[in-house]
């Protein structure tokens, strides 16, 4: 519903939608009709960042080329192609074009041509001078302040040229495209070449200062890194020297060594001795004490000689573990082992006519293990006192391990730093030999006309404007609280409505000439008008004063009090038609009735003088500033109107609007049903709610509202019921 009533609204207004494009048109036509044809010419510059098959590069610099830093220095070329000074170079050089050569760039601007000969003289010579020198014009220098004006004038100027200029990268590749637009095609071509080749020899000299100043910056730390290193390795030396420490790693490695097989040994040898002790002990329990000292006393002199090489081998086996286990004593060791062995063997070839002769194996068993045992004690402490020496030695070592080791992790972090640096001076002393990767590999040439855009911009403009007036339409529409229906009016105030007329001109109003006309417009007023006397007489019943008002004045109760009349007659209904309206006595200016009614309730007239053929008579009112209840009593005004009632079908009464509560009120008591008109785009204000709430008190008396004076003609007929 809400979208047919916009529709209706833009047909409604369809003048204007139609208006404001072609106005917007028309206006931008005589905009643009002048507007110079537009040239553009494209230059390429290869930065060699991506594409590096033209360049030497180390190894290693590929592993830089990563994604982030190449967009990072394709980004800081494009800000170097736009920075100010060296878009000044290029205002400078257009400058010098113009002022030297019959054919400028562009026309003359009015500020060059007042320029003499002398004064263009010395702007050319100051711009030749600027671009020589690389510098910008001073404008705190009142001279150069006017060559600049000059200059902006021709729209040489940086920002001027900025606005015409497109500098972008070609999507992920190697290449920088340079766009420029001017109305002139030589002018168009000149720019981004002047662009490409300032950027290259300013690029050039910015690498080559930059790559000069980091490789004597990196050759002084080098030096300072090498004396750092050399300084260390030379403290390290001496240390050694005053120490008399060779390779402090070999010892360390030497003496973990022996003390761990000494460890080793000794444990071995001390579980052996725990072995011979244990079987001696078996051994011992086997002989009682007369057949021990038997034989202790009989082998005294065999022993000794047992004894005497037993010494001898501890002796050689003393020398064996000193000599950390040399070949040459193990030799002596098992020479000793078997002269020992063949003495115990003899002293059991010497008792072999004994009479215990059958423990004699015993103890030869015996004096064996007693011999290994010595040799097992002797072999531990001779272990035990090696050890204690090599440790003695060993902690000597510790604090030269210590100062050493320091000396050592110097001279390596020192040594880490100068290599680095030295890889750096390097690579940068490499590069700085490089040429710059920034080339031209595409001249521009003299600019391409573009297609004109004066008929888009006009297309635009109309289209914009179209737009634009179809928003400020919808804004109003979505603003907008006025009633213009009879569904809108029930729904906003919760009252039924009888129906709607349309709008009248009353300066040329005929009823009768308006019921005989048979135009569509008349036709429709009419139907229109029997539907809401239809839905009056189904609330009306045996009810005869019916009473009209509206929240305000020139609403149209007058009109539709007299068409309501009009419309009873030609159904031969008696009518009487009051005029109520103290304040403004509208409809005695149109009827000019012959009777007033002031003058009846007063009983100046009686009814029989009222009284007429016609089908419907009108009765004025003089125009005065009281109410009903002041011209006469309630009982007299009950009479009087009960007198009407019994001489007319229905009487129509047109009260006062209800701004003047006060004096429609008064009339309120005396009617049977009441209809109030609400003309149309109108809104429900705080205020005219206020009256719309008294209208509900009246229920079931308000029989509802009659929307008057609407323009919409596709509003059907119907009564509307909340």
């Amino acid at each position: 519903m809400e979208i047919q009533k916009f529709i209706q609204l833009l047909l409604k207004r369809k003048y204007i939608l139609l208006a404001v494009p072609l106005f917007a048109i028309g206006i931008a036509y005589f905009l643009v009709r002048r507007l110079p044809d537009i040239y553009t010419s494209k230059a390429i510059l290869a930065t060699g960042l991506v594409d590096q098959t033209d360049q030497f590069v180390l190894s290693n610099s590929q592993s830089e080329s990563q994604e982030s830093k190449i967009n990072q220095q394709f980004s800081n070329i494009i800000q170097i192609m736009q920075l100010k000074k060296l878009l000044d170079q290029i205002s400078y050089q257009l400058m010098i074009h113009d002022l030297s050569a019959k054919q400028p760039y562009l026309p003359p601007s009015k500020l060059l041509l007042q320029l003499n000969d002398d004064a263009k003289k010395h702007a050319l010579a100051v711009f030749s001078e600027l671009y020589r020198s690389g510098k910008s014009l001073d404008l705190e220098n009142d001279d150069q302040k006017g060559l600049f004006k000059v200059l902006s004038s021709m729209g040489y100027d940086q920002q001027s040229l900025k606005k015409k200029l497109s500098i972008y990268r070609v999507s992920s590749s190697d290449y920088i495209n340079i766009e420029f637009e001017s109305p002139s095609p030589e002018f168009s071509e000149v720019v981004p070449n002047a662009i490409c080749d300032i950027t290259i020899k300013y690029y050039a000299d910015v690498l080559n200062k930059s790559r000069t100043g980091a490789v004597n910056f990196l050759d002084s730390i080098i030096k300072q890194k090498k004396a750092v290193m050399d300084s260390q390795v030379l403290l390290l030396k001496n240390y050694k020297i005053d120490n008399r420490v060779l390779n402090l790693d070999e010892q360390a490695k030497s003496f973990y060594g022996l003390l761990a097989d000494f460890e080793t040994k000794r444990e071995i040898t001390k579980k052996d001795i725990d072995a011979y002790t244990g079987a001696l002990r078996s051994i011992n329990a086997k002989f009682d004490p007369k057949e021990r000292k038997y034989f202790e006393n009989s082998l005294i002199s065999i022993n000794q000689d047992i004894v005497n090489t037993k010494d001898i081998l501890k002796q050689v086996n003393s020398d064996y573990i000193k000599s950390n286990f040399a070949a040459v004593y193990k030799a002596k060791v098992d020479s000793v082992k078997q002269l020992l062995v063949f003495q115990i063997n003899q002293s059991n070839d010497k008792y072999i006519d004994n009479p215990f002769i059958a423990k004699q194996n015993l103890l030869l068993e015996k004096i064996r293990l007693e011999v290994e045992l010595d040799i097992a004690k002797n072999s531990y402490n001779v272990l035990d006192a090696e050890l204690l020496k090599l440790n003695v030695r060993f902690d000597k070592l510790v604090p030269h391990e210590a100062v050493i080791q320091s000396y050592e992790q110097t001279i390596d972090f020192a040594s880490k730093e100068y290599i680095e640096i030295l890889r750096k001076y390097n690579q940068t002393a490499l590069e700085s030999n490089a040429q710059s990767r920034l080339k031209q590999i595409e001249k521009s040439l003299p600019g391409v006309k573009l297609a004109s855009k004066k008929m888009l911009l006009m297309v635009m403009a109309g289209f914009v404007s179209f737009i634009l007036t179809l928003v400020v339409l919808f804004a109003l529409f979505y603003f907008d609280d006025s009633i213009s229906s009879t569904k809108e009016l029930a729904n906003k105030t919760s009252i039924a409505t009888l129906g709607y007329l349309p709008l009248l001109n009353t300066n040329q109003l005929q009823l009768q000439q308006l019921w005989a006309d048979k135009s569509p417009e008349s036709l429709r007023y009419k139907n229109l008008l029997r539907d809401i006397r239809f839905e009056i007489d189904a609330e009306l019943k045996d009810a005869k004063v019916l009473m009209v008002t509206s929240i305000k004045a020139k609403e149209g109760k007058t009109i539709f009090t007299l068409s309501l009349a009009y419309a009873y007659s030609i159904i031969n209904k008696k009518v009487l038609v009051l005029d109520g309206n103290f304040t403004n006595p509208e409809l005695t200016k149109i009827a000019q009735p012959a009777h007033y009614l002031d003058d009846y309730l007063l009983g100046k007239i009686n009814i029989d003088q009222i009284k007429s053929n016609e089908q419907i008579t009108v009765m004025g009112m003089h125009s005065s500033d009281v109410s009903l209840l002041e011209i006469n009593s309630e009982p007299i005004i009950t009479d009087k109107i009960a007198a009407l009632k019994a001489n007319y079908d229905i009487v129509i009464i047109e009260l006062p609007a209800l701004e003047h509560l006060n004096k429609a009120k008064e009339w309120v008591a005396f009617g049977d049903k009441l209809v109030s008109v609400f003309q149309a785009s109108q809104t429900i204000t705080p205020a005219k709610q206020e009256y719309v709430n008294y209208l509900q008190s009246l229920s079931p008396k308000f029989i509802g509202w009659v929307l008057t004076k609407t323009s919409d003609k596709k509003l059907k007929r119907q009564k509307v019921t909340t």
